[in-house]
């Protein structure tokens, strides 16, 4: 290691000083900002396929949609623990290690993701068939979904290069790189989908195909823009060599990302089960949850922003072994949460008819169905995303399977339980009261498990322990992985 490695520097924000709740705001909120887009983008894109192609279409991208969440969730550990790795690195003013695990962890996240992506295109009647998607809606539902797995690699390149970034302390460059794809996708959508001007008409593959080009064309900016600063993380010359994985990086990253990730795989097999039962009951009460989960992606947006920047703020911190910061990190993202999620709740449940009638505008027994879609489900994602929170705080220290034990019984067995036994007494009811049932369970155990399990002395640091009497606080972070695994 030479001293050049170990140097400060810095191109992000430096989140192991100054004061914590208003540095940690200042950090979320262009990842707010980010998750905002996001959302925005598939919200409008569900405006021009419900409006120029209809509900059976809706429904379709629906359907496809969630499958796209299950292979992006599938990726979401690698990722995530990389990002831990980078910011710990930082944090200990090691850009040498931070490089390698950039190195190891981008070869081997895309690798997985172009695999992902030729399995998808070739079994795609196969999961639509699994995920019994409605038969008037299957054939947009192929059509749709091929095209957005041709754009799986560029998608999760983009994603793991703007979680690394945040890792390292930089928001910013995220944010506005999210913005350059969403405006091309936004811009291109019914372009391509009714053929204006010089642009063939591809229905439902131009939506699918707007997407393809705004994130391809905003990787390849994101990384021309780095390696034009010379960004630190930017490979480069002998360092072309890191993209071989390094065995020792890879199995931290592995043992430690697969667990993160089978939590995303939980959340996203439970919204299969769940969208099994809303299509059995046809393509409007499909449509009508689908545009009503839509509005829920906001909702969850805040919970989601201070928990990525929680996450990156606690991992810089426990690279830097600036343990006393935790505690307030902690409470200060607990506290944000509720504040804007619960402002958002109350925003939507008094605005959302109108939202509603944005994609359903010729469906009106379809909008009263979301709205009470809305109105049973909605406010259970307040306490979802203190889960959230608590769940980064046990993860900062390296205890990655009880969050997803607790999330595997709440999501799969109660909630999916629930909305299965249910029907009966309640009927689709049911399957919108499964939603807070399930919020209940999961925010009860990982209180439980925050407050008696051991989280507290699990860790991944290669180097020696805190002393003793100086655990990591009661705070929030992010699977915080180094070198070597010790505990789990």
């Amino acid at each position: 290691m030479t001293v050049d490695d170990r140097k400060p520097a810095r191109p992000g924000r430096d989140l192991t000083t100054g004061p914590i709740a208003s540095t940690l705001l200042i950090f979320a909120l262009p990842v707010l900002g980010s998750n905002v887009l996001q959302s925005l983008n598939g919200s409008v894109n569900a405006v021009f396929v419900g409006r120029f192609l209809g509900e059976t279409a809706l429904a379709a991208t629906s359907n496809a949609n969630l499958v796209l969440f299950l292979l992006l969730g599938t990726m979401f550990g690698i990722g995530m623990a990389a990002t831990i790795l980078v910011a710990q690195s930082f944090g200990a003013r090691n850009i040498a290690e931070a490089k390698r695990v950039v190195g190891t962890s981008a070869a081997f996240f895309f690798l997985l993701s172009a695999i992902f992506a030729i399995c998808g295109w070739i079994f795609v009647d196969r999961i639509l068939g699994l995920l019994g998607t409605p038969q008037d809606a299957l054939p947009l539902a192929r059509e749709y979904l091929r095209i957005i797995f041709v754009a799986v690699p560029a998608m999760s390149l983009l994603s793991f290069v703007m979680t690394i970034l945040r890792g390292a302390g930089d928001s910013r460059t995220p944010f506005i790189f999210m913005a350059v794809a969403v405006v091309l996708d936004i811009a291109l959508n019914p372009l391509l989908i009714t053929g204006a001007g010089p642009f063939p008409e591809l229905g439902i593959a131009g939506s699918a195909m707007s997407t393809l080009i705004g994130q391809s064309v905003s990787v390849v900016a994101i990384l021309i823009l780095l390696y034009a600063r010379s960004h630190p993380l930017a490979l480069r010359g002998a360092d072309l060599a890191l993209l071989r994985p390094d065995p020792r990086l890879l199995k931290v990253i592995v043992l430690k990302g697969i667990p993160m990730g089978l939590q995303m795989i939980v959340i996203s097999v439970s919204a299969l089960m769940l969208m099994g039962l809303v299509n059995s009951y046809g393509s409007h009460t499909a449509a009508a949850y689908g545009v009503a989960a839509q509005l829920w992606t906001y909702i969850q947006m805040p919970a989601l922003a201070i928990g990525a920047a929680v996450s990156s703020m606690a991992a810089q911190n426990v690279g830097a072994r600036r343990w006393d910061r935790i505690g307030q990190i902690t409470r200060s993202g607990i506290g944000f949460n509720l504040v804007l999620t619960g402002a958002l709740v109350a925003i939507l449940f008094l605005f959302d008819r109108p939202v509603l009638g944005l994609f359903l505008a010729e469906s009106p027994a379809a909008i009263d169905t979301a709205v009470h879609i809305n109105n049973l489900a909605s406010w259970s994602f307040i306490l979802f995303g203190v889960t959230i929170v608590i769940f980064a705080t046990v993860r900062a220290t390296g205890a990655v399977m009880p969050p997803l034990i607790v999330l595997a019984i709440s999501l799969l067995v109660i909630r999916t339980g629930f909305a299965y036994g249910s029907q009966s007494w309640l009927g689709t009811d049911a399957l919108w009261w499964s939603f807070p049932v399930g919020s209940i369970c999961s925010l009860a155990l990982a209180l439980a498990y925050f407050r008696f399990g051991r989280w507290r002395s699990v860790h991944m640091l290669d180097a020696e322990r805190p002393a003793a009497g100086e655990p990591p606080d009661t705070g929030l972070g992010v699977p915080r992985e180094r070198a070597f695994i010790e505990g789990d």
